[in-house]
């Protein structure tokens, strides 16, 4: 219990300074919200076209709004050596990175569900029937981007080209998630069945999460150690 409520204080602390501040989920969905207008204006939203590549677009918009909060995550930590006290502090680096993982969760969650209406209108995309199951896909996803983007965020903190340098680590290890997921999603949203054919794309993101969710919590104290 202790544990866990060391965890949430991190989560809260995190979530309370974007409250106040709204500086990285602003820029997070403002971000977002230009690649989809932008993206409407490249297809045709009455094509068949968009119903195949719908999923694709999705992800898309999704994990390039996602760096944006991942590589603020502890960032913010470096103003007044904030990094360097929680680091000293009682927290273990697995209390800290849990706590900071769930924190960017929450954030874009928020910014996907705002995301995904709006998808809808601008490319004329039904919402499925199987909601519930695009937001079980939605959950399984943002998690493998999240486990992964927290850790480089921390593996990354004192590059000076952090902003670069973060998106190009990630992406390549979140593929085997992304592909998952948009699969998933452009299924779904073309309203079909998720047949047996599509079903290992849910092991896929669940195995993808526990293995690297695992890995993350057992090698962060390397990173912010070292």
């Amino acid at each position: 219990m202790k544990f866990l409520r060391q965890v949430f204080a991190i989560t809260a602390k995190d979530l309370r300074s974007e409250v106040r501040s709204k500086d990285t989920v602003n820029a997070s969905l403002s971000f977002a919200l230009v690649i989809l207008l932008l993206f409407s204006f490249a297809f045709d939203p009455s094509s068949d076209q968009i119903r195949e590549i719908a999923g694709g677009l999705l992800w898309l918009v999704f994990a390039f709004a996602g760096t944006l909060i991942l590589n603020r995550s502890f960032a913010r930590e470096l103003v007044n050596d904030c990094l360097d006290a929680l680091i000293a502090s009682p927290v273990s680096g697995a209390q800290l990175y849990l706590g900071k993982c769930i924190a960017n969760y929450a954030l874009l969650l928020i910014v996907e569900t705002v995301c995904l209406p709006v998808f809808a209108v601008f490319y004329n995309v039904r919402l499925p029937r199987s909601l519930v199951l695009l937001f079980v896909v939605m959950l399984l996803g943002t998690w493998g981007i999240t486990v992964i983007g927290t850790l480089f965020s921390a593996m990354t903190v004192n590059l000076r080209l952090r902003e670069l340098m973060l998106p190009t680590l990630i992406y390549p290890m979140l593929i085997p998630a992304l592909m998952g997921a948009i699969q998933l999603s452009t299924v779904l949203i073309a309203g079909d069945p998720v047949g047996a054919d599509n079903e290992i794309w849910f092991r896929v993101l669940v195995a993808f999460d526990l293995i690297f969710t695992i890995l993350a919590v057992g090698l962060v104290e390397i990173v912010l150690v070292g």
